[in-house]
């Protein structure tokens, strides 16, 4: 009986994963291998092939995946570098009774529509707006980032950043005070305390972050399309211009299978450095439980590069 009320609880979850993720993704896969019918078709699939694929593998195509991935790579660590100390000083610092309101506060930007946020910053961005007028009164001159790299980064970091920072707030807030205030009792700084308590703990909110910020950051048209211009483009802009404009289902499905490919292998190349990374702090700082702690500070981890 558990088991089967178990998986009529998770059913909800499968069938919308089934419906709304692994079937779109399917048709697309399937219209990759088609083409396009004429003039005013969209698809075909009578005869199936990989010449989409070769299509897409141009000199264009890898240029703007270069500036896609180096908005992506900055804009994620960007996300993280602002997040993390937001999010902890949420979880840790921040009095329980008002935690309530600044996650309400972080979730605010969600309530208004992501097209109409982008189009806010392009008219705080804009050479004739408020922000340039500031920039001139200081002297400095006109303000000329709009339709550039920078302006995207700045769009992308504000319409992600609380991607960031609830996943690792949730992970800071789960670690037990007890633990912190122990590694301070066995003469540990707040640094080492972070750096060999807090942060091992909290480190599947951090990949969470990681991964929910750069994946559709990746695929994000709307604000390079905005914010971007020329200068700016992105592959979603690509894939989105075959589908609306050139109305080439084909190939815009064969540059989404592809950078959803490249995703992919970039995100598990980048884990798999930091796996690496991690690893020889891991293996100097194993950690040995106390299989019968006696008080709070004995629960904590002795590591061999302090005394317990």
């Amino acid at each position: 009986m558990p088991k089967k009320a178990g998986v009529a609880l998770a059913f909800p979850a499968w069938a919308w994963l089934l419906f709304f993720f692994v079937i779109p993704v399917g048709y697309v896969v399937w219209y990759s291998f088609g083409y396009k019918p004429g003039l005013f078709g969209t698809h075909a699939n009578d005869r199936l092939s990989f010449d989409r694929y070769l299509e897409v593998l141009t000199p264009t195509f890898f240029a703007t995946f270069q500036n896609t991935l180096w908005i992506g790579i900055i804009g994620t660590l960007a996300c993280l570098a602002i997040g993390a100390p937001v999010a902890y000083w949420m979880a840790v610092k921040a009095p329980p009774s008002r935690r309530g309101l600044l996650v309400a506060l972080v979730m605010v930007p969600f309530w208004t529509n992501f097209l109409v946020r982008t189009i806010g910053w392009q008219i705080i961005l804009a050479p004739n707006g408020w922000l340039s007028g500031v920039f001139e009164s200081l002297g400095f001159g006109p303000l000329e980032i709009l339709y550039s790299r920078p302006a995207v980064l700045l769009g992308v970091i504000y319409n992600y950043l609380p991607l960031m920072i609830l996943p690792l707030f949730v992970a800071f807030d789960r670690v037990a005070p007890s633990l912190r205030e122990a590694s301070k009792d066995l003469g540990a700084n707040r640094w080492m305390t972070f750096l060999r308590v807090t942060l091992p703990i909290a480190q599947p909110g951090l990949v969470a972050g990681i991964l929910l910020v750069f994946i559709p950051l990746m695929g994000d048209y709307i604000t390079a399309t905005i914010l971007g211009g020329a200068k700016g483009n992105m592959i979603g802009q690509m894939v989105a211009i075959q589908f609306q404009t050139a109305q080439n289902w084909a190939l815009g499905s064969a540059m989404a299978v592809t950078l959803i490919i490249i995703i992919m292998l970039t995100a598990a190349v980048a884990l798999a450095l930091v796996w690496l990374i991690g690893l020889p702090f891991r293996l100097r700082n194993r950690v040995v439980l106390d299989p019968a702690p006696a008080s709070p500070a004995s629960a904590v981890v002795t590591t061999t590069g302090g005394a317990a």
